[in-house]
C-alpha cells in the first residue's frame, strides 16, 4: 500500500513529502519529493527522525536477509539526495544547492552508521543482536565517530544581507558524513538520548524517538505486527492454558 506523509522536521524547516511504494512482500521503495519538486528514489526506510536516526535505519529486513540501503555508491547517492534538503539547512545552504556535500560515500556512510548504532544500542540497552561490524567495540565506536564529525561552523554575512552561519568541513569524508557525524555527537551527549528507542517488533531494526508517551513502535506497521506475534504466542496450538 502506497502512503504519503508531510512534517516538519527536527530543525524547523519543512520535511519533503514520502511516498512509500511497496514492490513486494519484503522490498519498498521510499519516493521522497524534496523542495525542488525533484521526486528521488531510495529503499531506505525515512521515519523522519534526525539525520543519525535515519542513517541507522538504513538497514532492514527483507524476508530471510538483511538489505542495505547503501550497499554501493548508487545507492548511498541515492540516499543522500533523498535527505539533501535537511542536509543543505543544517550545512547553511540553500535547498538544492548542497552541491559536492552529497558526493557518493558509501564507505563512509556505512562507517558511520555501525558507529551511531553500536553507541545506540549501548544508549538504549538494546537486546537485539548487532546485524553489521559485531565485533566493533563501544571505544572504536566513539572513535569513529569522532573522526568523522569534523565540521565546523563558519560566519557569512555579506554586504547589505543578513549574517548566516555555513558549515564547513575539515575531514577527508565529505560534508554530508560530517554534519551527520556532529549531529550524532549532540544525539548521544543531549536530551534526545533519553528519547531514542529500538524498535523491538518481529524483524525490524529500526531505532526511533519516543515522542509521547504511548508510542512503542517505530511505525504502526510495527505496532501491528507485534500485537499479531503477541496473540499468535498466546493463541497457538499446544500452548498450556
Amino acid at each position: 500500500m502506497d502512503s504519503t506523509v508531510s512534517s516538519i522536521s527536527h530543525y524547523g524547516a519543512p520535511k519533503p513529502r514520502c511516498q512509500m511504494v511497496s514492490l513486494s512482500s519484503s522490498i519498498s521503495l521510499v519516493i521522497v519529493v524534496g523542495m525542488s519538486g525533484e521526486a528521488v528514489t531510495t529503499s531506505a526506510t525515512l521515519l523522519g527522525e534526525a539525520l543519525p536516526v535515519e542513517l541507522m535505519n538504513t538497514l532492514t529486513v527483507t524476508g530471510d536477509a538483511i538489505h542495505d540501503a547503501l550497499a554501493d555508491d548508487d545507492e548511498a547517492a541515492a540516499w543522500l539526495r533523498a535527505v539533501a534538503d535537511r542536509i543543505a539547512a543544517e550545512a547553511g545552504v540553500a535547498p538544492g544547492s548542497a552541491g559536492e556535500a552529497l558526493r557518493p560515500a558509501a564507505g563512509p556512510l556505512r562507517e558511520l552508521r555501525d558507529a551511531l548504532r553500536r553507541l545506540a544500542a549501548e544508549a538504549t540497552a538494546d537486546p537485539r543482536p548487532p546485524v553489521t561490524a559485531p565485533e566493533l567495540t563501544r571505544p572504536e565506536a566513539i572513535a569513529t565517530l569522532n573522526a568523522l564529525a569534523q565540521t565546523r561552523p563558519e560566519l557569512v554575512w555579506p554586504d547589505g544581507g543578513q549574517p548566516a552561519r555555513l558549515h564547513r568541513t575539515t575531514g577527508p569524508a565529505g560534508l554530508a558524513v560530517a554534519l551527520i557525524a556532529h549531529q550524532g555527537v549532540e544525539l548521544f551527549t543531549g536530551p534526545a538520548r533519553e528519547s531514542l528507542r529500538p524498535c523491538l517488533a518481529p524483524n525490524c531494526l529500526l531505532f526511533f524517538a519516543k515522542d509521547h508517551g504511548r508510542r512503542e513502535w517505530c511505525s504502526p506497521a510495527c505496532g501491528n505486527r507485534a500485537r499479531v506475534a503477541r496473540h499468535y504466542r498466546r493463541h497457538r496450538p499446544g500452548r498450556p492454558s
